[in-house]
């Protein structure tokens, strides 16, 4: 299940971008949908552990060998997850989103999983196996692959270190949610962060004079969406998988959310996909197969049985 919720989790992000090009058409500031998405994300993500309980008790987890996280600093951990990593990636992102292509933007954050998998391995977390390695390799170049194949855009150092702030800023966000996945219950991680998330951009907004949330109804839609299915659908799957796969495995996975991004701009933008799309688009799902191999260890010889029995 970990490969596949990290696999949902990577679309329902890849929508994100549609729904904002959408909600972007209906009037909303990149201020507004932030503020929006977030405290809306929160206040759902709340209710639900409102109404099911069972669902703040974190599941048993075997001990990795990381750091023992004690449950007060865990919960202050995951808020910090939120107000400070979530809140600038984002924030970073769509900064660099307003002054460059999206395709160029896309291909410099998705340098994470690698940097991702190599923080991992240098801080002993993970080990860096021929599977690990073959599939970084195919995912990288299948998302190359689509991303190339929309076209580049001009480029431009100040935008480009923004996207490239962003895949850090996410690096360091994904390794430390790894040392508290374990410690609390998904729903109440996804809960936290939100609600940090929504405290920084807040505070943000009253120190500068606010945001216009003067917009029609469907603007309001598609910021439903993006807080419904690109939010708190995206962040309990990315969690949920991040605790069955590791650190590295979810990232590497997360290079599916381009290719869902280019394929439902191709349906709903009108926007079409050429062979080399497609053939970076198989690349990147074969990964999730070479993710799932197994070393063949040799069968040892049946012992004879000594007991008479």
């Amino acid at each position: 299940m970990g490969p596949l919720l990290c696999l949902v989790s990577a679309a329902c992000f890849g929508a994100m971008a549609i729904f904002g090009k959408l909600a972007y058409d209906a009037g909303v500031t990149p201020g507004a949908l932030l503020l929006v998405r977030f405290t809306l994300a929160a206040v759902l993500l709340a209710a639900v552990l409102l109404l099911r309980p069972g669902l703040r008790r974190a599941e048993p987890h075997p001990h990795r060998g990381e750091p023992a996280v004690g449950r007060g600093r865990a919960l202050a951990t995951a808020v910090g997850l939120g107000a400070v990593g979530y809140a600038a990636q984002a924030s970073l992102f769509f900064a660099a989103l307003r002054r460059m292509d999206a395709s160029l933007l896309s291909l410099i954050l998705y340098t994470y999983p690698v940097l991702v998998t190599v923080a991992a391995v240098l801080l002993g977390r993970e080990r860096l196996t021929p599977a690990r390695v073959v599939a970084l390799l195919v995912a990288s170049l299948g998302t190359l692959l689509v991303l190339l194949g929309a076209g580049g855009g001009s480029f431009a150092p100040v935008p480009a270190l923004l996207a490239f702030g962003a895949a850090i800023t996410y690096t360091i966000y994904i390794l430390v949610a790894d040392t508290v996945v374990h410690r609390l219950a998904p729903v109440v991680l996804s809960t936290l962060v939100m609600t940090g998330a929504a405290g920084t951009l807040g505070a943000r907004a009253l120190l500068t004079g606010g945001v216009d949330l003067d917009f029609p109804v469907s603007g309001w839609l598609w910021l439903a969406g993006i807080a419904v299915v690109s939010t708190v659908v995206a962040m309990l799957a990315f969690f949920a998988g991040l605790k069955r796969t590791g650190p590295s495995t979810a990232a590497i996975l997360s290079t599916f959310e381009p290719v869902v991004t280019t394929a439902l701009a191709a349906l709903t933008l009108g926007e079409s996909l050429n062979p080399v799309q497609l053939a970076g688009g198989v690349l990147v799902l074969s990964c999730v197969a070479i993710l799932q191999l197994r070393p063949i260890r040799p069968r040892l010889p049946a012992q004879p049985r000594l007991d008479g029995v």
